[in-house]
């Protein structure tokens, strides 16, 4: 066990057996730590972030420490992160171990105490999270979820939900994304040759109808229904 003590040289295998050690205690502590300290990392990835960032930083900031060390170590974690993502993909057992299940906060609008304590949040967490998601009352809340990425998932009460075409059995059109034809008083050519259009319409359009030339745009787009929408540096 003298590879946990300081040493003034270790040996490749000292340092792959560093590395295990780190890696699985890191993984207990963050597990301890709870979601909220995971925030939306998940719980693997935390680690992997917090030690490899440490291991690199080190040798390139203390001239005593060589780069060998890094190198064996950062490759033992790498590995172990491998294994364990296979692990979870393929076991179940070790998939639960490590990924938490998700916690009920909030169910048929009223909130479950027990459950923010499961999950280590407030409160104020809570309607934090509720603003964000533009839910100005608890009571609206369906079901909210706390994730294992550290997310809460809401789902309103049917009858609060936003009315859309597909309820009053709407026909509508197949969305398409917008194709953007300027970009910073640039126009984009080889878009405007798929949308069979030329610089010479796209000045026309700017002079009919927004009295500009090309320099002053700052994003113009142009959808499947020719509907041009420009936006002007201010």
């Amino acid at each position: 066990m003298d590879f946990f003590q300081s040493q003034h040289s270790l040996s490749v295998m000292e340092w792959g057996l560093r590395a295990v050690i780190a890696y699985f205690f890191l993984v207990i502590v963050v597990k301890v730590l709870g979601q909220r300290a995971i925030s939306q990392l998940r719980l693997l990835d935390l680690v992997m972030a917090l030690v490899i960032g440490n291991i690199i930083a080190h040798p390139l900031s203390d001239e005593g420490l060589g780069l060998k060390g890094s190198i064996v170590t950062t490759t033992v974690l790498v590995v172990l992160y491998l294994i364990s993502l296979f692990s979870i993909l393929k076991w179940p057992a070790v998939r639960r171990l490590v990924n938490s299940k998700p916690i009920t906060i909030v169910q048929n609008g009223e909130i479950i105490y027990k459950g923010l304590n499961k999950a280590r949040i407030s409160i104020d967490v809570l309607l934090e999270e509720l603003r964000e998601k533009k839910v100005e009352d608890v009571k609206k809340v369906a079901l909210a979820l706390w994730e294992a990425n550290g997310s809460i998932s809401f789902f309103l009460d049917p009858k609060y939900e936003p009315i859309t075409p597909a309820f009053l059995h709407r026909k509508t059109d197949p969305f398409e994304m917008p194709k953007t034809i300027i970009k910073e008083g640039k126009v984009d050519k080889k878009e405007l040759e798929n949308l069979q259009k030329d610089e010479k319409w796209v000045n026309a359009q700017l002079k009919s109808f927004y009295q500009t030339e090309i320099d002053n745009v700052l994003l113009a787009t142009l959808d499947g229904k020719g509907t041009l929408k420009v936006f002007l540096y201010h």
